[in-house]
């Protein structure tokens, strides 16, 4: 079964057992899914689908920012059980260690050795972090590494002295 389908079939399960927030978050859901789909005019892969609902779920924790910095904790509450609705259509989140060890392995298949090679990292890093790890989370570890990795690599450099456009010479040289 499709997760288009889950989502409908739990949608309309949500409707026959009187569960009016349930009900209300697949249907907002379910229309995200339908318009990229009208859009395109093509069924979405559950890959195309889930990226809606991680995207739904990043506009609601947006949100929730927004009601607590206004003081609307009853709002911001309601957004967050939606957020818990959602949640269970997504994959299992990954853990700290997990993040570390793909970041790591990441960087090593890229031979990356500076920050600029962060967009190398992080396109061997999309798949299989998509829907399972913050972007930005991601992008700041292995920023951080790569920074480590810079650091590391201008120790082990030998400095021969002078400064720049020093020709080793004495003054005048």
């Amino acid at each position: 079964m499709s997760l288009r389908d889950r989502l409908h079939d739990d949608m309309t399960a949500a409707m026959r057992s009187g569960d009016v927030l349930r009900r209300d978050t697949l249907r907002m859901a379910l229309n995200s899914v339908y318009a990229l789909e009208k859009r395109d005019h093509a069924e979405l892969s559950d890959d195309a689908a889930l990226a809606v609902l991680v995207r739904e779920v990043k506009m609601r924790r947006e949100s929730v920012e927004a009601y607590r910095a206004g003081r609307r904790e009853d709002l911001a509450a309601r957004e967050e059980a939606e957020i818990g609705i959602l949640a269970e259509y997504l994959p299992q989140p990954l853990s700290d260690d997990e993040l570390h060890v793909l970041v790591a392995d990441a960087i090593k298949r890229a031979g990356a050795t500076s920050a600029r090679d962060l967009g190398r990292v992080m396109g061997l890093l999309a798949a299989p972090t998509r829907g399972r790890a913050d972007g930005k989370r991601v992008s700041a570890l292995v920023a951080q590494a790569l920074a480590g990795a810079d650091l590391a690599t201008h120790d082990a450099v030998p400095h021969t002295g002078g400064g720049a456009g020093s020709s080793g010479g004495g003054p005048g040289g």
